[in-house]
């Protein structure tokens, strides 16, 4: 019942198909404007910052690795002495 270059609306009137088109990349580009306004200016100014949190985890990764590095002999020691006294 449409052509192809025109597009109906509910109330029965007819859109050429580039009015339509236009009409779609507005809508697109508005709610992407949106979407850049909202990342820019956060309403929750309590959210956090994630680069903070992302090197507070980073260190700490860094710091359980140091540490792993030092008492790993000793760890290997404290396991093989308490599997030597399992009795099977």
């Amino acid at each position: 019942m449409t052509s192809s270059n025109a597009s109906r609306h509910g109330d029965g009137t007819r859109t050429p198909g580039w009015k339509a088109a236009v009409a779609v990349v507005a809508e697109w580009w508005f709610r992407l404007v949106r979407q850049f306004q909202a990342a820019a200016h956060p309403r929750d100014p309590e959210r956090g910052d994630v680069p903070g949190w992302v090197m507070i985890t980073l260190m700490s990764a860094i710091l359980v690795a140091g540490l792993l590095l030092l008492v790993q002999p000793a760890l290997e020691r404290l396991f093989e002495s308490a599997i030597e006294q399992v009795q099977p």
